[in-house]
């Protein structure tokens, strides 16, 4: 997906904003525009293209004002608005972020730092893997955690979707459009996907494996060949030819980077936050998927965004910053 951002060199942008977001999906540029709106000057920060996990959408049908849109068209959308406010980095990895005498300096691993009054997070999160034999190995092969990106590479041959929540429903749903044939893989002994996907699936007579778990991806050295699964019931072990095997298992928020800064996580890395998008730190506020207790909605997401660039435009006028 590309934007034709006009980036600039290292040595000619701006190094200092009032406010850094880190991380461009729907939360970090919903907080872009209102940063920007309330007379902040802000700088978006994203190691990769701007959008986030939308762009992988196959389809999004819950979105108001869009009964059924891309997830790439909506991401566009997206990142066209908010570049009419403010710069957008696709080409910055944040690593960290210390106090300085006016705020705080954003790290990059591009060694390039960024001095703000405040930052608002909204890293989103990254696909889980299975952590299985051949996964590494045949990724790109085969392998994918993006149907969207990938499947329709895989027209007229056979492929395997494991794990059968909303999201891999909806990659099966949509590659069986294409494929010769389409099957999903879940760990649960029972569907875990919303009603309305189980009856698509049941419509299209697509196989929904459930209790089982996939404990080697196989290949001929070049391209996917197969799976292996066992059944969590019976131990039985049986292999499934496939051509294409894609992982749908969950999502890891993008936040080790902020352990160091003393930013409090829970249990599984996701930041915690107050009702207003606030974190333990003073002027840092955390927005979207990143954030413990999120829906994981594209919806919930923006608002989020907008939430805590209110908030932390509040702050720093109270404060006089």
């Amino acid at each position: 997906m590309e934007f034709n951002l006009s980036l600039g060199s290292a040595e000619e942008e701006k190094r200092d904003y009032d406010v850094v977001i880190i991380g461009s999906g729907a939360a970090g540029l919903s907080a872009a525009i209102y940063c920007a709106r309330s007379g902040l000057s802000a700088v978006v920060l994203d190691k990769t293209t701007p959008g986030g996990l939308t762009a992988e959408a196959p389809w999004v049908e819950n979105y108001l004002g869009y009964k059924a849109i891309s997830g790439v068209d909506l991401a566009k959308k997206f990142v066209e608005h908010a570049s009419d406010y403010v710069t957008i980095r696709q080409d910055r990895e944040v690593t960290g972020i210390t106090r300085n005498k006016d705020g705080y300096e954003v790290q990059t691993r591009e060694g390039v730092s960024y001095s703000c009054k405040g930052i608002i997070v909204a890293t989103g999160t990254t696909h889980r893997h299975l952590n299985v034999p051949g996964e590494d190995k045949y990724y790109g092969k085969g392998v994918s955690y993006c149907s969207t990106c990938d499947g329709y590479l895989f027209r007229n041959k056979r492929v395997t979707v494991i794990g059968g929540g909303n999201s891999g429903a909806i990659a099966a749903i949509t590659m069986s459009e294409y494929t010769s044939s389409t099957e999903v893989i879940e760990f649960m002994p029972r569907y875990m996907c919303e009603d309305a996907y189980v009856r698509a699936i049941e419509r299209r007579k697509i196989p929904y494996l459930k209790n089982k778990q996939v404990t080697e991806i196989k290949g001929d050295g070049k391209k996917v060949t197969g799976l292996v699964m066992k059944d969590r019931q019976t131990g039985e072990v049986s292999e499934v030819e496939t051509d294409g095997v894609f992982i749908y298992v969950g999502l890891i928020p993008q936040t080790s980077f902020l352990r160091e800064a003393g930013v409090k996580l829970d249990e599984r890395g996701y930041i915690i936050t107050n009702a207003k998008g606030k974190t333990n730190l003073d002027m840092v506020y955390a927005a979207g998927d990143c954030v413990a207790g999120n829906e994981a909605q594209i919806a919930t997401a923006v608002g989020d965004g907008c939430r805590a660039a209110i908030n932390l435009y509040r702050d720093m006028v109270n404060s006089g910053r």
